[in-house]
């Protein structure tokens, strides 16, 4: 995956301004499941070439304004999702191309996510994405690792497709992330132990499986740190 960085400061005129200009910060995450690897097009320019299924862009500033956001099949297209997004100055988002190409009940779209990389010193903040357009609304535990779920509270519940909780803070220390079906103790994705260290902050998408049969996954993109 190629990032087109000169291209994206010098055809949007982002960061080769005025110290004063505060600009926007975005990434971009590929989280549609049956899409090949894509180009993400920003006013018509390629700004990030080749990226696969999970794969995801560090952050790039953009002057705050209204963009058509393309995404492509790579190398050379069809352009198969176009939405315009405002960013406003000051502000970090998270774009993620999720849904199906092949349609169905969740279809491929590209969502905005406001994100908030603010780490609190000895605190481990997270907040969950349901990415995964084959599993139902879910609930979502976070606990010392391999307590019982019948003794636990779900951290989220009813977490629909396409929608981000809010950033939750824990202590830094050994943690378990289990992802049910909503309203169950059915566990569709267990993350085992993780260490989360302090000072940090993460968003954590649920993925579709890379293969059909294949298990529902976490993905861990570092917003701060």
């Amino acid at each position: 995956m190629k990032v087109f960085l000169f291209a994206l400061l010098a055809v949007l005129n982002v960061a080769a301004v005025s110290a004063q200009t505060m600009d926007a910060q975005v990434r971009v995450l590929h989280a549609s499941p049956d899409a090949p690897a894509v180009n993400v097009r920003v006013n018509g320019n390629v700004v990030f070439e080749g990226l696969p299924y999970k794969g995801f862009t560090g952050y790039v500033p953009l002057r705050a304004g209204t963009y058509v956001f393309e995404v492509e099949v790579a190398p050379m297209g069809p352009v198969v999702l176009r939405e315009t997004f405002t960013v406003a100055a000051n502000v970090t988002y998270t774009f993620m191309a999720v849904g199906r190409v092949s349609g169905g009940s969740n279809p491929l779209q590209l969502y905005g996510y406001g994100d908030d990389p603010t780490p609190v010193m000895g605190q481990a903040r997270f907040r969950v994405v349901h990415a995964a357009p084959s599993a139902p609304s879910v609930d979502v535990y976070a606990s010392s690792p391999y307590l019982a779920l019948s003794s636990l509270t779900p951290a989220l519940r009813n977490v629909p497709f396409a929608a981000a909780g809010p950033f939750l803070s824990v202590p830094a220390g050994l943690y378990q992330a289990r992802v049910t079906l909503a309203g169950t103790r059915t566990v569709a994705i267990d993350s085992g132990a993780v260490s989360l260290m302090g000072n940090t902050v993460r968003t954590v998408v649920a993925l579709d499986p890379d293969r059909p049969g294949g298990p529902f996954q976490l993905l861990f993109l570092p917003d701060a740190n």
